[in-house]
């Protein structure tokens, strides 16, 4: 019998292949996405990560053993020290200020996305909340591990590529997945269904930041909407 997240991973098959065929993910592959493409990225994937770890603290707070409370705590603390150090390095290559720092906006996908996650963590059980940031997770390693091969020319999207494939973020994923598989065994049926929405959405999400950043998107202008 297939373990809970190898269910998850199949029922989600058709949008998790989406992520890796994305012209985002292949263009960081072969060195064609142009930078103003990925500096667009830097700026908002920072704001999510710098979510992304305060979910990862709320979910600590949900563990009923402190074992569980510490190791939510090393994963976000691995987020601010390990992804957004290497956010602020590629802010310095790419020319990005502290002005534009101070003046940035979410984007619209990333803001949908970071306040789905903090719906399941001020609403989720720790089951829940795993569930919902896992993709991020995952999705993020198998990318490491299809692209590891790949040589683009563009020393940043090296540096991108090494960072998702190597040894400690693979540990950290399996951690995951392992303590999911096991909250999903004492889960009752309705919170599994839960965790499937969460995880599920998720991935989409995964994809539609991928296509946020192709596209560079914007909020809507209303002078432009009023004229038209």
């Amino acid at each position: 019998m297939s373990s809970f997240t190898e269910q998850l991973r199949k029922a989600a098959d058709s949008i998790w292949e989406a992520n890796f065929n994305h012209p985002f993910v292949k263009g960081i592959g072969d060195g064609t996405l142009p930078l103003e493409n990925f500096r667009y990225y830097v700026m908002q994937d920072a704001y999510y990560l710098s979510h992304f770890a305060k979910v990862q603290a709320l979910a600590g707070g949900k563990a009923d053993d402190l074992h569980v409370t510490a190791r939510m705590a090393f994963h976000a603390q691995g987020t601010y020290e390990a992804e957004l150090s290497l956010h602020e390095k590629f802010s310095a290559l790419l020319g990005i200020t502290e002005e534009e720092k101070r003046a940035f906006e979410p984007s619209p996908t990333a803001y949908a996305y970071t306040s789905h996650m903090y719906r399941s963590a001020i609403n989720g059980s720790l089951g829940e909340i795993i569930a919902c940031i896992l993709p991020c997770y995952w999705i993020y390693y198998e990318i490491g591990e299809r692209l590891k091969e790949c040589k683009p020319q563009e020393p940043i999207y090296q540096e991108w590529i090494a960072a998702y494939g190597g040894e400690w973020f693979k540990e950290l994923v399996f951690e995951q997945l392992e303590r999911l598989d096991q909250l999903a065994l004492e889960a009752s049926e309705k919170e599994r269904q839960k965790m499937v929405r969460h995880f599920t959405l998720s991935c989409k999400y995964e994809l539609a930041f991928w296509e946020m950043a192709y596209t560079m998107e914007q909020w809507p202008d209303a002078a432009a909407v009023e004229g038209q």
